[in-house]
């Protein structure tokens, strides 16, 4: 793991490498970037970037979650989410500002509010096809917008 200070003075810390799997869960300081498959959990006050091949299966409590990947799980976010042209959601979103490219695939609720406004994200309204097991074998980041 790699730790320096970016211009703004928060620690990059570098966690799942392209090629790598990390199950568990994070709480950090400053931000993540996920390029390999992450299971678990996140919390950071900080930003979870989401690279274009990164693929998450958790929910994330972060300040600002970027994906150009796959996620497959909820994100309350105090910031923003932003969803790049190359990204896919499935899960439900609490933010209070969402940004979506064109070409991005989300399937879930979004709930755009102040975090104090919002209530937890409520998986029962996801499409039953994906919450009964599927992993994230079958999505492919190389695919998604073709």
């Amino acid at each position: 793991m790699s730790d320096h200070l970016g211009k703004s003075g928060v620690f990059i810390n570098s966690i799942v490498g392209d090629g790598t799997r990390f199950v568990g869960d994070l709480e950090l300081n400053g931000l993540l970037r996920i390029d390999g498959d992450f299971i678990g959990n996140i919390r950071t006050d900080g930003k979870v970037l989401i690279g274009k091949n990164g693929r998450a299966e958790c929910t994330i409590k972060a300040d600002t979650v970027v994906i150009g990947g796959v996620v497959k799980g909820d994100i309350v976010s105090k910031g923003k989410v932003v969803i790049l042209s190359t990204g896919m959601l499935i899960g439900n979103v609490s933010t209070p500002r969402l940004i979506s490219e064109d070409g991005v695939i989300l399937n879930g609720v979004c709930l755009i509010a102040s975090i104090d406004e919002a209530p937890a994200p409520d998986n029962s309204k996801l499409s039953s096809n994906f919450i009964e097991g599927e992993g994230l074998e079958k999505y492919n980041p190389a695919k998604i917008g073709q």
